[in-house]
């Protein structure tokens, strides 16, 4: 661009302001509250990976096909910014000698995700997730136990009014036969779909269910179900976590569209959305069961089931009364004149009872307090020069106006 004009961010990606940062924290406090209540560990992995991993685990997603960022490094190696967090965590439980030790291992996550995709609302390059993995664990129980973590941490940012939607896919017994009977059904169909489905009919059937386009609607209501055609084992994991999910009184929609299009996901699949929202873009949480992934990456065959909260989502939905204050500056040290060296001595005094700040600025004493006003210090400290040669200054309450005049070693006293 030319040099006149200034350097704006990338576009697809955003800053997050002081005066964010607040439900921002907020939000992932809860994520480590409720983790750890429930018995979970935080991981952090790389946000870079070998292509490879990402490729081999979700070649015919989007998230690979058309949005993932790759590149060359300078040694030759064929690396990428990932895309979701699962992929690592998993490779990272196995390098890392977590499957050698107690099982299941209970993991989360709390980071940046990037993605290629069409900037929109809620909806960027650079986004950041919560991910809950349990690994090594088959049972149903655990199906249901992060269900359960995922709306106890919506709940805990004030997001109370939650749809939970469900579906089991089966798993690599079951569902060829359903595959076959799904494509089946759409063959005749198939002039009538858009590109993309006309392409995953022989490819990948199960996302003609998870399609968004509005030609290709009419045609689902009439697919087959592919709980209809679940073999005894995938059938009996589902009625247990719906069980579980009764014992709990968490109220759930049975959705039979609701789909992965991998097949290292089995059984369990589950989105949150708020309340009276519709979309796949609104969804606040989504997860399943991915028994097949750890044998997609090259490891032993793993059993493993989680979720992905999307933080950006979530933060712009919090209700205001969730979101802590800001924390008040406490104290604001107002120098008259060249007293830069002072100042900041008074400030470190001040530091060990609270936040302190100076005004360096060369400018009237009006327009330093018009500034304390509107930083919201509790207290301010005027600094005169004849003041500081004598180490004292005077120490006004911003809210009642009253002001005393200290020797700099009592302030901290006072201000406690």
């Amino acid at each position: 661009m030319p040099r006149s004009e200034p350097i704006k961010a990338v576009r697809g990606v955003r800053d997050i302001l002081p005066a964010d940062l607040p439900r921002w924290r907020a939000a992932e406090q809860a994520a480590r509250d409720v983790g750890h209540r429930f018995g979970y560990e935080e991981i952090v992995t790389p946000v870079l990976e070998h292509a490879e991993l990402i490729e081999r685990v979700g070649e015919d997603t989007d998230a690979v096909a058309k949005e993932l960022y790759r590149f060359d490094d300078r040694g030759g190696r064929n690396l990428a910014l990932r895309p979701e967090a699962t992929a690592g965590v998993v490779r990272a439980y196995f390098e890392g000698g977590l499957n050698q030790g107690p099982q299941p291992s209970r993991l989360y996550l709390i980071g940046p995700m990037f993605r290629y995709d069409r900037p929109q609302k809620g909806r960027y390059r650079q986004f950041y997730q919560f991910n809950v993995e349990a690994i090594g664990g088959a049972e149903p129980a655990l199906d249901s136990e992060v269900i359960e973590l995922a709306d106890a941490w919506l709940d805990e940012v004030g997001l109370g009014d939650l749809r939970l939607e469900l579906n089991s896919i089966g798993d690599a017994k079951c569902r060829p036969a359903y595959l076959e009977r799904l494509k089946a059904y759409y063959r005749p169909l198939k002039d009538q779909l858009h590109g993309e489905c006309q392409l995953r009919l022989e490819r990948n059937p199960l996302r003609l269910l998870d399609c968004k386009v509005p030609q290709c609607q009419p045609f689902k209501k009439d697919a087959p179900r592919i709980t209809d055609f679940l073999c005894d084992e995938c059938s009996a994991h589902w009625t247990s976590v719906l069980r579980l999910l009764d014992a709990a009184s968490l109220e759930y929609v049975l959705n039979p569209y609701l789909v992965r299009g991998l097949d290292y996901y089995t059984r369990t699949v589950f989105e949150f959305y708020p309340g009276g929202a519709s979309g796949q873009q609104d969804a606040l949480a989504s997860g399943g069961r991915y028994d097949g992934l750890a044998e997609a990456e090259g490891w032993p065959a793993t059993p493993g089931v989680g979720f992905a909260g999307g933080v950006d989502r979530v933060t712009e939905l919090m209700p205001i009364d969730s979101i802590p204050a800001k924390p008040p500056l406490d104290v604001l040290v107002i120098p008259d004149g060249d007293l830069a060296i002072e100042a900041a001595e008074v400030a470190r005094i001040c530091r060990a009872v609270g936040a302190v700040a100076v005004d360096y600025a060369p400018k009237s004493l009006k327009a330093k307090m018009r500034s304390a006003n509107k930083l919201g210090a509790r207290w301010v400290v005027l600094l005169t020069p004849d003041e500081a040669k004598r180490r004292v200054a005077q120490l006004r309450d911003m809210s009642s106006g009253d002001q005393v005049e200290l020797d700099w070693v009592e302030l901290p006293t006072r201000l406690a």
